[in-house]
C-alpha cells in the first residue's frame, strides 16, 4: 500500500458514469479525485480558443508544455482550471466534447499529462478516472475497475445531464457521438480505450449510482 491509501483506478468509455461515482468514491474514503477526462478536455479547449488545427500536432505538442491545469474542491463538485481560469462548464461543452478525442490521441499530449497523473497518484489515496488509467497510467493500482454501460442508457444520461446545463441536443444525434466517441477511443494507437486484465467489470446500465458506489467501495475494503 502506498503512504496516503490505495490507487483506485476507474476506467469506461464515455457517459459510463465514471466521474459521478469516483467523485462519491473518493469522498466516502477521504482520497484525492483526479478527473484525467477533464485534463484533457481542458487542453482541447485551450487548442480551440488558440484556433490550433486539431492535426497540428507539432503546435499542440508545444501547447501542453505551457499549459498549467489544476482542479480545486468545491461545494458543487470539483472546479477546473485552465492556466488559472475556471473552465469547469466550459470544458463541458459539444465543441470541446466532440474534439477531445482527436487531441487525446496526440503521444506527447498523452505523454506529459500521464506523466502529471503518475506524479499525482504517487502516494496513493487517489481515485483517478479515464479511459487508460488501469492498463497505462495507474498499472499497479490495487482496485481497477471497468465500468459500462449501454449506448442507449449512456445517451439517455448525458441528454440528462445537457438539459440540466441548458444544452438540448436530440438524443439521436448523442447516441452517434457517443459511438463515435467509443470508436475514436477504442481505436488510438496510443493507450486505447482497454478494459486491463485484472480490472473488475460493472456494468452500470440497470444500477443506481448508489449501488455501483458501493460495488466499488467493497473491493477498496477488501484491499484495506
Amino acid at each position: 500500500m502506498h503512504k496516503n491509501g490505495l490507487q483506485v483506478a476507474i476506467d469506461g468509455p464515455a457517459s459510463a458514469g465514471k466521474s459521478t461515482v469516483s467523485k462519491l468514491v473518493a469522498n466516502k474514503f477521504n482520497y484525492i479525485y483526479c478527473d484525467t477526462g477533464a485534463m484533457y478536455r481542458a487542453i482541447t479547449l485551450k487548442v480551440l480558443n488558440n484556433q490550433i488545427a486539431l492535426d497540428d500536432i507539432e503546435k499542440i505538442s508545444e501547447l501542453v508544455l505551457d499549459t498549467n491545469i489544476t482542479f480545486e474542491p468545491s461545494e458543487n463538485g470539483q472546479k477546473v482550471f485552465l492556466d488559472g481560469k475556471e473552465v469547469t462548464e466550459r470544458i463541458r461543452q459539444s465543441d470541446v466534447t466532440n474534439s477531445a478525442s482527436a487531441v487525446a490521441a496526440i503521444s506527447s499530449v498523452r505523454k506529459q499529462l500521464t506523466e502529471s497523473q503518475e506524479l499525482l497518484a504517487a502516494n496513493g489515496g487517489i481515485v483517478m478516472d479515464g479511459r487508460d488509467i488501469g492498463s497505462t497510467v495507474l498499472p499497479d493500482a490495487e482496485v481497477k475497475i471497468f465500468l459500462i454501460a449501454s449506448v442507449t442508457e449512456r445517451a439517455e444520461r448525458r441528454y440528462k445531464e445537457n438539459l440540466k446545463k441548458g444544452i438540448n441536443t436530440p438524443l439521436d444525434v448523442l447516441k452517434q457521438e457517443i459511438e463515435a466517441r467509443d470508436y475514436k477511443d477504442s481505436h488510438r494507437q496510443i493507450s486505447p480505450l482497454v478494459k486491463a486484465e485484472d480490472a473488475i467489470e460493472i456494468d452500470t446500465t440497470s444500477l443506481g449510482i448508489e449501488e455501483v458506489v458501493n460495488k466499488i467501495s467493497k473491493e477498496i475494503e477488501k484491499q484495506l
